[in-house]
């Protein structure tokens, strides 16, 4: 089984393009960090992430450079020859099967507080519980 669960930061604002079959595909990267328990932290881990369909719809709405967000999907590493001449190098690709937001959702000063539902017939509206109450 080739399933990875990772959780980071987005390295770059994801890109979305079109290919040749008409879908679509949401790319960017992911920052894990490598904190080692009673010792030094290590450089993060960057993965590529690919999200395809509504997946990557919602990524290109939801995420922005910083966000924190959850990946699940196959992992698969590539290689290619660093432009330095620094050799071969590698890179780990993940093709995100679900996508969780985990950074808080930005409200603007301009947005409206959220609409009071009404009080059905024969209910009364309670502002404060009564604290003595056992649930």
């Amino acid at each position: 089984m080739n399933k990875l669960f990772i959780t980071g930061r987005v390295g770059r604002k994801p890109e979305t393009r079109t290919v040749s079959t008409g879908d679509t595909v949401c790319s960017f990267s992911l920052a894990v960090d490598n904190r080692r328990k009673g010792g030094e932290d290590q450089p993060p881990t960057w993965f590529k992430i690919s999200a395809w369909g509504k997946t990557g719809e919602a990524c290109q709405r939801y995420l922005d450079k910083g966000k924190l967000c959850a990946v699940v999907g196959p992992v698969s590493v590539s290689s290619y020859e660093a432009k330095d001449g620094g050799g071969t190098k590698f890179s780990l690709e993940v093709r995100a099967d679900e996508v969780e937001f985990l950074s808080a959702r930005e409200q603007s000063d301009a947005a409206e507080p959220p609409a009071k539902k009404p009080v059905p017939d024969g209910f009364t509206e309670v502002d404060d519980l009564d604290e003595s109450l056992p649930f």
